[in-house]
């Protein structure tokens, strides 16, 4: 019988987990079953320690269930603790572990697979919900000269700045970024669920080496196409991260870390 994997999250129709873990075990010989999960906001845990219970090795999680996955876990990693939310969890010796893949996954996309290097590099981060969170560990251990967090809510972005005292670390208003160049900016906001765009100010974006739009398989959303009307030709949306923090939920739980190129190959759609 083949070790049972899932993800779980509502809605779930739209997850591509299902594909990029069935491509991974099929390219590295491992035998498992992964299924997607239609996860309910009243009986979450309930729905977690069932599927720990009928023989599951581990769940990916992800919206609107990451901060309760946290919760609920018996041991939490530094990135998890951090970011006070889980995308992964693995059921071992009785316990529930949790982790937290996003923001390694995030920076390996943009340092190997597209050959952006953070060190010493001015980093603007849109945004400080989980997905800045989960960032804050890898991006400030990459060695950028800076990282910048730039948020509507100072309050919220302030207490980031707070949990992770560095002297690297800056937090901004968007008015105050004005006048300002980043080599690296990163759109971790949610207006391009919405279409919308973060109030940047004009040419924010003109210099940077990458534009970087965490939402996937949106096409040219408005804050990449801002990025290229300020003159930034070299675009990015957030499938490689998507593919790249499956890969290492992969490798914790089995052992064996997948090549991820050919699956992010497949699944990019072009920015147009």
């Amino acid at each position: 019988m083949s070790d049972r994997y899932a993800v779980i999250g509502r809605p779930i129709n739209h997850t591509k987990s299902p594909l990029i873990h069935g491509l991974f075990a099929q390219a590295s010989n491992q035998q498992l079953e992964y299924g997607a999960i239609e996860g309910s906001l009243d009986d979450f845990e309930a729905q977690v320690l069932q599927f720990r219970s009928e023989g599951g090795k581990g769940m990916n999680i992800t919206a609107p269930f990451k901060l309760r996955a946290f919760e609920l876990a018996d041991r939490r990693s530094e990135r998890a603790q951090l970011a006070r939310a889980a995308n992964a969890l693995k059921f071992e010796d009785g316990r529930i572990v949790a982790e937290n893949f996003d923001g390694i996954g995030l920076l390996r996309d943009i340092e190997e697979n597209l050959g952006e290097p953070l060190r010493n590099r001015r980093v603007l981060l849109l945004g400080a919900g989980g997905a800045v969170r989960g960032a804050l560990l890898p991006f400030l251990q990459a060695g950028p000269s800076e990282l910048v967090i730039a948020n509507r809510d100072m309050a919220k972005a302030l207490a980031l700045r707070n949990e992770l005292d560095h002297s690297r670390l800056r937090i901004s208003r968007y008015e105050a970024l004005e006048g300002q160049s980043f080599d690296i900016v990163v759109n971790a906001t949610s207006a391009s669920l919405t279409a919308d765009l973060p109030p940047l100010p004009a040419d924010v974006l003109g210099e940077a080496a990458l534009a970087y739009e965490l939402a996937y398989g949106k096409g040219l959303t408005p804050f990449l196409r801002l990025a290229r009307e300020q003159g930034q030709a070299r675009l990015a949306d957030g499938v490689g991260m998507l593919v790249e923090q499956a890969a290492e939920a992969f490798a914790w739980w089995r052992g064996v870390r997948p090549d991820t190129r050919a699956v992010i190959n497949q699944l990019t759609i072009p920015l147009e």
